[in-house]
């Protein structure tokens, strides 16, 4: 499928989660050996797209040795992007973070390069650094040939930016099919968005960073039955592939095996059967039979807290580990969007009620907080 001008097929290679190995101090460094092995698979198989980010740690430089190094440069096409809100005090900091890019991975130029992670307070930094302006300088430059964002927020705020912005050429979006109806995430919601402005669409996080690879126990035995040999993340990745509007769907694979896997069935991927989309609305069925709490992350308990307690989130890593019994994503969930966004943790709560006051959703908030705090050892 074309877009943008470019033939890129359906699967993209997500460098964020490469295999790893040992150096000689015992520190864990990226494997590259396999991950040119990985590369090699890639390519024989007429997969082009590869992503990486400034921030991913070694990531820029593996695939500068990988790939960059080792391929035509025409040969394939290579994404990064700008994380102007990391340690970046002014605009000539976070535009330093090209020149580092083209340096590490010696690429000469970026086919895609996207502001990374817009959304919230996120955005706003972006504004005041001027980097909508710079970085249509830097396509005019022949240094990007497209330019673009990913995104990590609500609809509403998704169709402020691409309204403001319509010179953006695409977006990238977390979908798969357990955050497509997502209160929080909202994938299904922020995908019609990007389709309304006409934009096509790069997917990440198919596979939820891993954890639909061992999707919840209902949901897993009705993949299996569907297709025994199918892998669980395959679903993920083929529900999302099957999506009008895409360019291509990145898959973080850390494994010579994972990219075997993702290859024996995208190869000669045409979209879902109708007996395949029958079967994910099931298992999307089946994963709204668990007991989650049904928090919407409005977060009008945030506003009233007078401890300033990271309600939402903890709710969001109390719910995951209820789906997918994964206690160290739960707790990193936690950690993120609590410790993250400096909010205080469910132990701090006074048991004042004033949030119980507020939530549209009548949880018992403090009760939930409470579970909460035996879950996590708080």
């Amino acid at each position: 499928m074309s877009y943008l001008g470019e033939e890129i097929p359906k699967l993209g290679f997500g460098l964020m989660r490469l295999p790893k190995t040992k150096d000689a101090e015992g520190q864990d460094v990226i494997d590259i050996e396999q991950t040119k092995k990985m590369v090699d698979l890639f390519l024989g198989a007429g997969f082009t797209y590869f992503d990486t980010a400034w921030g991913y740690q070694g990531s820029e430089d593996a695939i500068r040795q990988a790939l960059v190094e080792r391929y035509p440069r025409e040969s394939y096409q290579l994404a990064t992007k700008n994380a102007a809100w990391v340690r970046c005090e002014n605009a000539e900091q976070a535009k330093e973070q090209m020149k580092v890019s083209l340096e590490r991975t010696g690429a000469g130029y970026f086919d895609f390069y996207l502001l990374h992670n817009l959304g919230a307070h996120r955005t706003k930094v972006f504004d005041d650094f001027g980097m909508w302006d710079w970085i249509r300088e830097q396509k005019e430059a022949g240094l990007i040939k497209h330019a673009g964002f990913s995104f990590h927020s609500t609809p509403e705020e998704l169709d402020a930016i691409l309204t403001e912005h319509p010179e953006m050429e695409f977006v990238q979006l977390q979908i798969n099919y357990a955050d497509w109806d997502d209160a929080r995430i909202q994938s299904r919601a922020c995908y019609e968005v990007a389709r309304k402005h006409g934009k096509p669409v790069i997917i990440m996080e198919p596979v939820k960073g891993g954890l639909l690879a061992a999707p919840p126990d209902k949901v897993a035995a009705l993949l299996k039955s569907a297709e025994p040999e199918s892998s669980a993340a395959s679903w993920g990745i083929r529900f999302a592939a099957d999506l009008p509007g895409v360019i291509t769907v990145l898959s973080g694979m850390s494994s010579v095996e994972q990219m075997q896997d993702n290859l024996s069935y995208m190869k000669d991927f045409h979209g879902l059967t109708e007996k395949e989309r029958e079967t994910l609305a099931q298992a999307q069925e089946a994963m709204k039979t668990y007991p989650l709490i049904p928090c919407t992350s409005c977060d009008y308990c945030a506003k009233v807290c007078p401890m300033e307690i990271g309600i939402s989130g903890t709710f969001t890593a109390s719910n995951l580990y209820t789906l997918y019994a994964n206690m160290d994503a739960a707790k990193g969930e936690e950690n993120w969007l609590v410790g993250g966004h400096k909010r205080k943790r469910a132990n701090e709560c006074i048991q004042c009620g004033a949030c119980e006051e507020v939530c549209p959703q009548h949880i018992s908030i403090r009760e939930e907080l409470e579970k909460a705090c035996a879950l996590f050892g708080f």
